[in-house]
């Protein structure tokens, strides 16, 4: 009997791999169209070999930070120089926990448009930079969170025909425990989540009381969390609001991502 991959049931196109936490080259079974790269510092960058051997079976994207040595359109670009010509890139700002001080002083805009002069189907990531990333007309690269669905339809009806690309955290699970486990540090860092936390509660599976019940409200506006098939649903209605790819980054690890 044809069975379903569980990334199949939650209705996700592509997933995102931290390098620092796992070996990408595992995720080469996983049955989605791409396969996106966060930035987690250069010395944490695939190979060149392993993102060629990705992208013989899917589509690859690379986080860049264009204000970063190495990735810079203005500056020193000799990493971008040795990424694989099969490999597409997600162009962004950058963290500044990635970055040094003077690499955080450096212009964000002129960067994104020297960048996108050479890579004109990159995705734009929009994480504090959402005015110009949309300003570039690329593939916006959305972080979710619990106006993304509202903001998506004001997109769409004014007239905003581009892609645009939803990142979420996912968690693949009913238990609270393990939700919490996951993503709760994550979406405690979330600015309404903060302030409508206690004082000093605990975030993760320990967390009790009030606490316990915002973070586990707030995982439903900032990850995808359920059984695949409840995730399949939120994944369903992010499309009817606009959103064109949902990418799931597995919270969790890969595993429950292999099955």
């Amino acid at each position: 009997m044809l069975t379903t991959s569980t990334v199949t049931r939650a209705g996700l196109d592509a997933i995102a791999l931290k390098p620092a936490e796992c070996d990408v080259s595992t995720a080469a079974s996983i049955p989605v169209e791409t396969i996106a790269i966060d930035y987690e510092g250069r010395e944490h960058l695939p190979a060149p070999e392993t993102l060629v051997a990705l992208s013989t079976e899917t589509d690859v994207l690379v986080t860049t930070p264009v204000r970063a040595d190495g990735f810079d359109p203005l500056g020193d670009d000799s990493l971008t120089a040795e990424l694989p010509d099969a490999v597409g890139r997600v162009l962004v700002a950058g963290h500044p926990a990635y970055l040094t001080a003077e690499e955080r002083e450096r212009a964000v805009a002129p960067r994104l448009g020297a960048a996108l002069e050479t890579e004109p189907e990159a995705w734009v990531g929009t994480e504090s930079v959402e005015r110009i990333a949309m300003a570039t007309g690329a593939t916006q690269y959305e972080l979710l969170s619990r106006t993304t669905e509202r903001d998506l339809r004001a997109l769409r009806a004014a007239g905003f025909d581009g892609d645009v690309s939803v990142y979420a955290p996912t968690v693949l699970t009913e238990d609270d425990d393990a939700v919490l486990d996951a993503v709760g540090a994550y979406v405690a860092r979330r600015r309404p989540v903060a302030r409508a936390l206690p004082e000093d509660a605990s975030t993760d599976a320990t967390a009790t009381g009030r606490a316990r019940d915002v973070l586990l409200e707030a995982a439903t506006d900032y990850a995808l969390v359920g059984a695949p098939d409840e995730v399949r649903s939120q994944t369903d209605a992010l499309r009817g609001a606009g959103a064109t790819t949902i990418v799931g980054y597995p919270a969790r690890g890969l595993g429950p991502f292999l099955e």
